[in-house]
């Protein structure tokens, strides 16, 4: 469903203070066939003949558009019976947050969710104007696929890019072995090599004692990698924190998500802030939002005791409160850009160029989103919605 914004060939946005995530000032940019077709100081000569659009953002601030490297697209949950799934993720629950490429995932539920459905999911949104992804397996051992293994699920089905969330140091995982994961992770970085995909192993971390234990063995007992093993939610306690910086420093992507850490760990802006005062390498850590999967809290015993789910908006306030606490765009913009399309491999995402696919955010001085164009189209124009999913 589209409203009655113009979408033309061509688009000619004027007056826009770009962020590559660099700072380049004020530029225009010329969009056609969902590419930056130029971008530049002057504005460029065009032909009436072409049917070109022009849009004046009279300095507002235009960065790439976010990449939520973790969603539950098909949505999540399911701990506490049938009736706590999460409905899938609607189109708008990405673009309103500035998310113009998402990579969707299973979680405790690989049986009634399936790779199959996940594949499909992606496709929709595909079909809807965004840029879909997805990894195969889930939280188990052995992993759910479409072909039959982890391998050929990458090799073979275009938009699967790695294998996750493999679960650890969690009560609902397999309690994997060191054999075991290293098996998977062998299997992923074996099809990176055959595809030049990115070939990762997402692991979920849960407040398991073990923390990142595995992973460190793996590293020492393995050839495998170090990018091949991608951990998130390490902002869920401190202690898991520190472990999962000190691997940066051996060649992990490690990831903070974008949800309560309570007491024990770290709020997503105050992990992000360690992490920006340390000297670990800056190009080593991304943010997700867990969106549409569920966010339940568990008693010792395992039983739930309260349950939420994640929202892609929830990463977008965390950029707007670290640019409100004195932190430049370009400081913080690769956590959500750049880094995440360097560890995935996607080529034409993260950066603002010319050639560079045509999705863009732009925000208002107030740090609401005026705009948001992803694949050279306008899903959201002067803060209004004016592209839905089918069924919104």
């Amino acid at each position: 469903m589209t409203s009655t914004i113009e979408q033309t060939p061509f688009i000619l946005i004027k007056n826009a203070n770009v962020y590559t995530p660099k700072p380049q000032g004020i530029m225009c940019l010329l969009i056609g066939g969902n590419r930056i077709l130029y971008m530049g100081k002057e504005i460029p000569v065009l032909s009436q003949y072409l049917g070109v659009s022009e849009v004046d953002l009279q300095g507002r601030m235009l960065v790439p558009g976010f990449i939520d490297g973790h969603a539950h697209i098909c949505g999540g949950g399911g701990e506490s019976g049938f009736s706590t799934r999460v409905p899938p993720v609607p189109l708008s629950e990405f673009t309103l947050a500035g998310v113009t490429t998402v990579v969707g995932l299973l979680g405790t539920d690989d049986l009634s969710r399936s790779t199959e459905s996940l594949v499909s999911q992606v496709y929709g949104l595909r079909e809807e104007g965004l840029s879909a992804f997805c990894y195969t397996g889930g939280y188990h051992i052995p992993p759910t696929t479409l072909t039959g293994s982890v391998k050929s699920d990458i090799v073979y089905i275009e938009p699967v890019i790695g294998v996750g969330e493999l679960a650890i140091s969690d009560h609902r995982s397999s309690q994997p072995t060191l054999n075991e994961l290293l098996k998977v992770a062998a299997d992923a970085h074996v099809a990176r090599l055959m595809t030049h995909k990115a070939g990762v192993l997402h692991l979920h971390l849960g407040d398991g004692e073990r923390g990142l234990s595995l992973v460190r063995d793996a590293l020492t007992e393995s050839e495998i990698p170090a990018r091949t093993f991608n951990p998130t939610h390490v902002n869920r306690k401190r202690e898991l924190f520190d472990e999962a910086c000190e691997l940066t420093t051996k060649g992990c992507w490690i990831d903070v998500t974008a949800f309560e850490a309570g007491e024990a760990g770290y709020e997503p802006e105050v992990a992000l802030t360690h992490y920006i005062e340390s000297d670990f390498p800056q190009d080593k850590l991304t943010i997700s939002s867990d969106g549409g999967g569920c966010l339940p809290d568990f008693d010792c015993h395992g039983h739930l005791v309260k349950l939420d789910f994640g929202k892609s908006s929830a990463m977008t306030d965390v950029f707007r409160t670290l640019l409100t606490t004195g932190y430049s765009p370009e400081k913080i913009l690769p956590f959500f850009t750049t880094n995440v399309a360097q560890l995935l491999q996607f080529k034409n995402k993260g950066v603002l160029a010319q050639g560079m696919d045509a999705d863009i955010v732009v925000f208002n001085d107030d740090l609401s989103i005026s705009h948001v164009m992803a694949m050279g189209n306008w899903h959201v124009f002067e803060t209004q919605l004016c592209r839905k999913g089918t069924f919104e």
